[in-house]
């Protein structure tokens, strides 16, 4: 593969797939996630704005199997039909699986991996970096680093060079970390955006988009897919105020709304793209255990928040999706 190419395709919206699940038995449902990813590229979301997470933290892969992911992965693929590029969620404990996971991806048409240092265990840098030269070296596929500091070893600048150097298909860095004086976020957006594609996953748009970034997690697309091209539009614009602006008025009631449940309900990562994409009638389900259903608790004032935000297609109060 062409490291140039890729990073090309990964720029626009980072859209992690939530992962559907059938009632009572919490099955995978392979058509509603089809569904959805054919919703999404309807509504705008081609290749030209946006790359698709199929089984990453907001796709439920913790509460998969190694085979249900490869599924979920293959369903992805299939309903985004070329016109959408894939990434399939490859976080693991396991050195050996995450071989596995670069290979399954590789042969269903992905073209990158998201890889995290392994969890449980706090891991060393070195062994960080012998876990991604291994999911590197296991498949010609493109190589997403994700810095998930608030659950194992962060990712030093140190680290980001190293594998620079060591990876030639190392194309992305899903990129956040703790706020201090020493710009570290800013210092590694600017030093490595012109050889790698950036994804903001800290909600500082603007900023990084000013220093290069080329790709942003957005939770919103989910349900409100025209938000992300508008997003990417007004990247390309370079108009950092309304950038600023659309994160304050339409996605900080989201986020905080999910902080709050995040404290005082349940955790995990997928539940309120979830419920706002039942609120707008599209397919969804529950999150599996061990995070809770928060529909119920929650459907109402999820309801409020969408129609303050302007969100298009939200259902009346008291309706269901089909």
């Amino acid at each position: 593969m062409d490291p140039a190419q890729l990073r090309g395709e990964l720029e626009g919206c980072y859209v992690t797939i939530p992962t559907m699940f059938r009632d009572p038995d919490l099955a995978l449902d392979l058509e509603a996630i089809r569904r959805h990813v054919r919703w999404l590229v309807a509504h705008g979301l081609d290749g030209r704005y946006a790359t698709f997470l199929a089984g990453g933290a907001a796709g439920d892969f913790s509460t998969m199997s190694f085979e249900e992911r490869c599924a979920v992965a293959e369903a992805v693929v299939e309903a985004a039909a070329g016109r959408v590029p894939v990434a399939m969620g490859a976080q693991t404990t396991s050195t050996a699986e995450v071989r596995r996971l670069a290979k399954a991806a590789a042969e269903r048409g992905c073209r990158f991996i998201q890889v995290s240092c392994p969890f449980y265990f706090q891991h060393t840098e070195e062994d960080f970096f012998e876990h991604v030269c291994a999911a590197a070296d296991a498949a010609d596929i493109g190589i997403i680093v994700y810095n998930t500091f608030w659950t194992s070893a962060p990712v030093s600048f140190r680290l980001v060079e190293r594998l620079v150097e060591r990876v030639p298909n190392f194309v992305g860095l899903k990129w956040a970390c703790p706020r201090t004086d020493a710009m570290e976020f800013e210092d590694v957006v600017a030093t490595f955006a012109d050889r790698l594609t950036i994804i903001d996953n800290h909600l500082m748009f603007a900023i990084s988009a000013m220093l290069g970034a080329k790709a942003f997690e957005v939770h919103l697309a989910n349900y409100w897919p025209e938000w992300g091209v508008r997003l990417i539009e007004k990247v390309q614009a370079q108009d950092w105020k309304a950038i600023q602006t659309m994160l304050v008025k339409e996605a900080m009631p989201f986020y905080k709304l999910w902080v709050e449940i995040e404290k005082t309900y349940t955790s995990g990562d997928g539940y309120l793209d979830k419920l706002c994409m039942e609120l707008v009638g599209l397919d969804s389900s529950r999150c599996r255990p061990p995070t809770r259903d928060v529909r119920p608790l929650y459907r109402e004032r999820c309801r409020s928040m969408l129609i303050r935000t302007g969100c298009p297609r939200v259902l009346p109060a008291g309706s269901r999706a089909p």
